[in-house]
C-alpha cells in the first residue's frame, strides 16, 4: 500500500512539473509565455540589482512586419508557420542563458543578460538578416519575411516595465522608419 501511494505521489509530481512547463510555454512557438517571460526577467533584475557586473544587458521587442497581410492572403495556418519560423530563428541566435517569449500575436521579447550595447545590436541584426534571408512557402507562393526590432540596453538597476516600455518605443520608431530594421538605444535613466 505504501509503495502504491509513493508511486502515485511520484506520478502526481511528474504531472505537475509537466503542467508547469505547458503553462510557461507558448504552444505554437515553443517559447516562453508572456507571464513566464516577465517572471523570469523580474527575478533576474531583482537578484542582481546590487551586482554592478551582472546588472547589464539588453531587452528587445521583435515584431513581424505586415503579419496581418500574411494571414489575410494565405490564411492563419500560414501565419502560424511564419511565427514558428520567427521564433525558431530568434532562438538559434541566442545563448543558453538568454530568454525569449511571445507577448502578443506576432510580437516576441528577448532578454539578453550581460551583453553590451554593441553585442545586442549584433545579435538583433543577425536575427533580422536571418529572417530576411529565409524563404517561406505559403500555398503556392514563395515569400520572404521581415522583422522590426526595438531594443534598449541597460547598465544599472531597472525594472521589467522600464525595459519593455523603452524597447517598445524603439520598435515603433523602427516601424515608422520603414520596417525591416533595428533601433536600439541605451536606457537613459534608472527606473526601479
Amino acid at each position: 500500500m505504501l509503495f502504491l501511494l509513493m508511486s502515485k505521489l511520484r506520478e502526481l509530481a511528474i504531472a505537475n512539473e509537466e503542467l508547469a512547463t505547458i503553462a510557461a510555454t507558448d504552444s505554437l512557438t515553443s517559447v516562453l509565455t508572456r507571464g513566464a517571460f516577465t517572471v523570469l526577467v523580474d527575478a533576474y533584475l531583482a537578484k542582481f540589482s546590487h551586482d554592478a557586473e551582472r546588472m547589464k544587458g539588453a531587452f528587445l521587442v521583435v515584431d513581424a512586419d505586415e503579419f496581418k497581410r500574411i494571414n489575410d492572403l494565405f490564411g492563419h495556418s500560414s501565419g502560424d508557420e511564419a511565427l514558428r519560423l520567427i521564433a525558431s530563428t530568434i532562438r538559434q541566435n541566442l545563448r543558453p542563458q538568454d530568454l525569449v517569449g511571445r507577448v502578443g500575436g506576432d510580437e516576441f521579447t528577448v532578454f539578453l543578460p550581460g551583453l553590451s550595447h554593441s553585442q545586442a545590436i549584433a545579435i538583433a541584426e543577425q536575427m533580422r538578416q536571418t529572417i530576411q534571408a529565409a524563404e517561406v512557402r505559403f500555398l503556392d507562393d514563395r515569400r520572404r519575411l521581415s522583422i522590426s526590432i526595438g531594443g534598449t540596453t541597460f547598465a544599472q538597476p531597472t525594472s521589467f516595465d522600464a525595459l519593455f516600455n523603452a524597447a517598445d518605443e524603439r520598435l515603433y520608431l523602427a516601424k515608422s522608419r520603414g520596417r525591416n530594421r533595428i533601433e536600439i538605444e541605451p536606457l537613459l535613466s534608472p527606473a526601479a
